[in-house]
């Protein structure tokens, strides 16, 4: 048995050396001749896994230490009998304090006042529920739009995007990329959304129009941007107006990379059948890297945010690309995993 693996998944290194051949390369590096005999391989975003890697190969199965699975031909790997695996939910937790820590910080900084506001949320999967459910702790009204949801479960939780962009002062994108949402962030969209807000993309890049958005960036209140269209090479105008930009780290918690990871091997040893794995666990996912629990309840909106900003201080991953943003693969590779948050009920 073979599989390749992109090199910089953590926690990864030798836990399959006793069962297969494992060959490990930069994620972006693997390529076609990497794979022509492989039985699986185990990737990230940085891996286009499509006819042009898979065409020939053995491969029978792809799990990606990911939510998304933009990056996967979904199509082609059915099509050749090929199963994918994701991540779902793995990092939900790390994008939810990205988001505060973002919004609280942003809004500290640039005097916005953050009570009464009305906080909209496209998207309510894994991610947009765990964002939903930290603002109606902090006692934000909550818009939701996600259409899929609203089909099987009644339209009575939702609202339209229409309505959504209109009434809101925070708007924050959390669904995947597919063609139903790519780039529906666009003129018309910016155009919809309330003078003053504050606009949060932590999602895909592509699920906005870039140069709309910096034609509509001076109505709002303030942008915060984690992920790009065309990364690791970034759109420098986009940087210049955001008031945070980061490397596409969101989701790069402790945490949110022990799951991923837990559930990629769990995936590859259940579909190949190694019993030995099927219930792997990092080996320090039990240590004192453990979520850190906030009582954030009857604390001002200062308090709050210098709660969020000492337990993730948001604006040194935003110093960073701005003074290196061509090393934005390297930020990421070399990225020092922070803590997860909780809050107490």
């Amino acid at each position: 048995m073979k599989i390749v693996a992109d090199k910089d998944i953590p926690f990864l290194e030798g836990v399959f050396e006793p069962y297969a051949e494992v060959v490990y390369k930069t994620g972006s590096a693997i390529a076609s001749a990497d794979v022509a005999d492989a039985d699986a391989l185990i990737v990230r975003t940085r891996t286009r896994c499509d006819a042009s890697l898979l065409d020939g190969s053995t491969v029978r199965m792809i799990a990606t230490a990911t939510i998304g699975m933009d990056h996967i031909d979904l199509e082609y790997c059915r099509a050749h009998g090929i199963h994918v695996e994701n991540a779902a939910g793995c990092n939900a937790g790390g994008v939810m304090q990205y988001v505060f820590s973002a919004l609280y910080g942003v809004g500290a900084r640039k005097g916005i006042k953050l009570e009464d506001c009305t906080f909209g949320i496209i998207g309510v999967g894994h991610v947009g529920s765990k964002v939903e459910a930290m603002a109606r702790y902090l006692g934000f009204n909550v818009l939701l739009c996600d259409p899929p949801r609203a089909a099987a479960e009644g339209p009575e939780k939702f609202c339209s995007l229409e309505y959504l962009l209109e009434n809101s002062d925070i708007v924050t994108m959390h669904v995947p990329l597919d063609e139903t949402t790519r780039g529906m962030a666009d003129e018309t969209f910016f155009a919809l959304m309330k003078p003053g807000a504050i606009f949060i993309n932590a999602a895909r890049g592509e699920v906005i129009d870039e140069q709309a958005l910096i034609a509509a960036a001076p109505k709002f209140g303030a942008v915060v941007i984690d992920t790009w269209c065309n990364e690791p090479h970034i759109n420098e105008e986009l940087l210049d107006i955001a008031d945070i930009a980061t490397p596409h780290i969101a989701g790069y918690s402790l945490l949110g990379k022990q799951n991923a990871t837990t559930m990629a091997v769990q995936a590859v040893a259940r579909f190949f059948g190694i019993p030995e794995l099927y219930d792997f666990k990092p080996l320090d996912a039990d240590s004192a890297h453990e979520p850190v629990l906030l009582d954030l309840k009857g604390k001002n909106h200062g308090e709050i945010a210098a709660v969020f900003q000492y337990n993730y201080p948001i604006f040194t991953d935003d110093f960073r690309l701005r003074m290196e943003p061509h090393k934005f693969d390297k930020l990421r590779t070399e990225y020092q995993y922070r803590r997860d948050i909780y809050y107490i009920e």
